[in-house]
């Protein structure tokens, strides 16, 4: 046997003083009167035996009693399969908040499991040691390390949140919080009920610390969700049709049949229709939107499901400009082409400008820029195109016939892409549409009828370089590019090898090919804006940014349903880039404001779909996988009924008996008690 606290024996010297109150005490004498002698010899001799009996049996009491709260305080234990440590602990909880927490095990939620195991943990340290509380949140009053009473405090608080973690992330944060303490021993704790894609012990390379892992589970839950909706089209236009994309997964073992799908659209909902999903497995649903209004849309697609339902929602919103803006730069006259291709469309709006005129720091008001027939590119507007192009504009050039040559090689140069080599007076026939493309994709209804291709009286040959990632448009007969494609950034180059001049090219003469062309090149984005948004991802809000007239700080406001904060935001040039951190916390759609009543943006927010796949790691397959990890971690196998204080308490200083110390000191005491109250002498 040892004690955990052998200098409290040094008060064994106490047990001197019933034996000092013994000899002073009971060995008085008294006097008694008798008229008998012989018979007050017989009493005499009697009642002495019988007191000294009496007495001696209080003070072995007395004794015992003592020595037995002596030994309560030194805690005295036999020691089992490791050596005991002594001293002040530092003890890291993560509890896993998540919202697969919510699941039910004997008709009790998995995270209230998790906090009464917590609390046991906590119960099981002494109040000298330190404790940090640490849940999915990462909040910044779990990064400290508080007393006893606290951490169970922040226990008792502990709500399901939408944040989810890995294991490793959740290691490393509570090794930057035991290490920011005094105390030599630490070890971590981690409650959770370890789901497949949020464990992966494997990237733990660190083992200062003990990690002792607690698996919580409950009965196999079936769960489909929704995953993920997009547009087919990048941009939305008034008075069309667009599609928007549904995934729906499911992630139980069995097929589900009659999944209906809903979309909630401006206020208004309608049923979408039913699907049959293949177990572990989804299905891509289309859902036709007509646009019939300008402006910000908000919409939310839903499922029924049961019992798990946070992701049986997928908010989205969208904008709808009012026009489109296009500037064409000349150097002679407008194109009359042009002018009339744009015009013909509604929404768009034309803006001719010379190059020798041009305002640079309007150029991120449009969508698209087309240089038309130019002889040369200065370094300045070179410079600014790249710019445009780079920050989602699209350009298209027309090269001028008699160009020079260097200065678009330089400007080509910059994105890059292929450039112009010589210009060829030869007739040729454009041979090819690439109609898997977004500019060409869906435009013609019968993709082997017979179209009426351009051809070109002369045109430019391209270098061709194979590391540009040039995407062909239109094609000549031989293969080489009449119009290519080039990706820049958010936005994308096309560049022809033609000029526009009808002496030379006779696409304008295609309206059949041109003004679609014209019309999907103008709204396509190699980085389509999202219509939603993840809580908890480290993801940047863009969105154009108001001009501040008053010369004051520009403040933007995220505001839901329920709750408004401020975002973190920063403002370059037209655009503002916002980041919500941490304050976001409930799914839903978010006006982004500066004024009440005034949104400038909308942004939809959905919770992490970490949380639908419900399949659990079992707990042989997590002792193989936490064995094979460098990191010294530790699977407790436990029982329902388990009492982790007393576990823990058995496991860490063996098999204790400062209880029964207690039990022994009352025992004696009542001993004492019952003797000087019922052996009368």
């Amino acid at each position: 046997m040892q004690f955990l606290f052998p200098g409290f024996l040094i008060a064994l010297a106490a047990l001197i003083l019933p034996i000092i109150i013994h000899l002073f005490y009971f060995r008085r004498f008294k006097k008694v009167y008798f008229t008998n002698v012989k018979f007050l010899k017989e009493v005499k001799e009697e009642t002495s035996n019988r007191r000294k009996l009496r007495n001696l049996m209080v003070l072995l009491s007395r004794l015992a009693a003592l020595a037995f709260l002596v030994f309560a305080f030194a805690q005295p234990f036999i020691p089992q399969n490791k050596e005991v440590k002594k001293g002040k602990k530092s003890v890291s909880l993560f509890i896993d908040n998540s919202f697969s927490m919510s699941a039910l095990s004997q008709d009790v939620s998995l995270l209230d499991k998790a906090k009464i195991r917590a609390e046991q943990i906590v119960k099981a340290y002494s109040p000298e040691d330190d404790f940090q509380i640490l849940t999915n949140d990462f909040e910044g009053r779990h990064q400290r390390l508080v007393g006893k009473e606290d951490a169970l405090a922040m226990i008792d608080e502990i709500k399901v949140s939408p944040a989810v973690r890995e294991v490793s992330k959740i290691y490393s944060r509570q090794q930057q919080t035991l290490n920011s303490g005094k105390n030599d021993q630490q070890i971590s704790y981690i409650i959770s009920d370890f789901q497949k894609n949020i464990t992966d012990f494997q990237n733990i390379k660190d083992s200062t610390s003990e990690v002792e892992i607690i698996p919580l589970q409950s009965v196999q839950e079936k769960n489909v969700s929704i995953d993920s909706a997009w547009f087919e089209a990048p941009v939305q236009m008034m008075n069309q049709t667009n599609t928007l994309l549904v995934k729906v997964k499911n992630h139980g073992d069995e097929a589900t049949k009659s999944v209906r799908l809903t979309i909630k659209h401006n206020g208004q909902s309608r049923p979408v229709g039913t699907m049959d999903i293949p177990a572990k497995s989804f299905v891509i649903d289309t859902v036709p939107i007509t646009i019939l209004k300008t402006g910000w849309h908000r919409g939310e697609l839903s499922i029924t499901d049961y019992p798990i339902q946070f992701d049986d929602k997928f908010h989205f919103s969208f904008n709808v400009a009012e026009e489109v803006n296009v500037l064409v730069v000349n150097d002679g006259s407008p194109s009359n082409y042009l002018n009339a291709a744009f015009r013909g469309i509604p929404y768009f709006k034309i803006t001719n400008q010379n190059s020798r005129s041009l305002e640079y720091s309007k150029f991120p008001n449009y969508k698209m820029i087309v240089l038309n027939d130019l002889k040369s590119i200065s370094s300045g507007l070179a410079s600014e195109l790249n710019q445009f192009a780079s920050n989602g504009g699209n350009l298209l050039v027309f090269p001028n016939a008699q160009a020079d040559i260097n200065t678009y090689k330089s400007f080509l140069q910059t994105f890059p892409a292929d450039s112009y080599l010589g210009f060829e007076k030869a007739k040729r026939q454009v041979g090819k549409v690439n109609t898997n493309e977004f500019v060409f994709k869906d435009v013609f209804e019968n993709r082997r009828a017979n179209l009426k291709l351009p051809s070109t009286e002369g045109n430019f040959k391209m270098s061709g370089f194979s590391n540009r990632g040039s995407e062909q448009l239109l094609t000549y007969r031989d293969g080489s590019p009449f119009i290519n494609k080039f990706r820049v950034g958010d936005g994308a180059l096309y560049l022809c090898s033609a000029p526009l001049n009808t002496d030379y090219n006779n696409l304008v003469r295609n309206s059949e090919v041109f003004i679609p062309m014209l019309y999907k090149m103008a709204i396509s984005a190699s980085k389509e804006r999202k219509i939603a948004y993840t809580i908890g991802r480290d993801e940047t809000l863009e969105t154009e940014a108001l001009t501040n007239t008053a010369g004051k700080d520009l403040v933007y406001k995220l505001k839901g349903e329920r709750e408004e904060f401020i975002p973190g935001q920063r403002i370059i040039s037209s655009k503002v880039f916002l980041t919500v951190g941490k304050e976001l916390k409930e799914e839903g759609i978010y006006d982004l404001f500066m004024e009440a009543g005034t949104p400038t943006s909308t942004f939809a927010f959905n919770y992490d779909r970490k949380e639908s796949n419900l399949e659990y790691l079992p707990i042989e397959e997590l002792k193989t996988i936490v064995s094979q990890s460098p990191a010294k971690i530790n699977v407790l196998s436990t029982t329902e009924e388990t009492n982790f204080t007393e576990f823990i308490g058995e496991r860490d200083k063996g098999v204790t008996f400062w209880r029964w110390c207690l039990f022994g000191v009352l025992a004696f005491l009542a001993l004492e008690g019952l003797l000087l109250r019922f052996w009368k002498v």
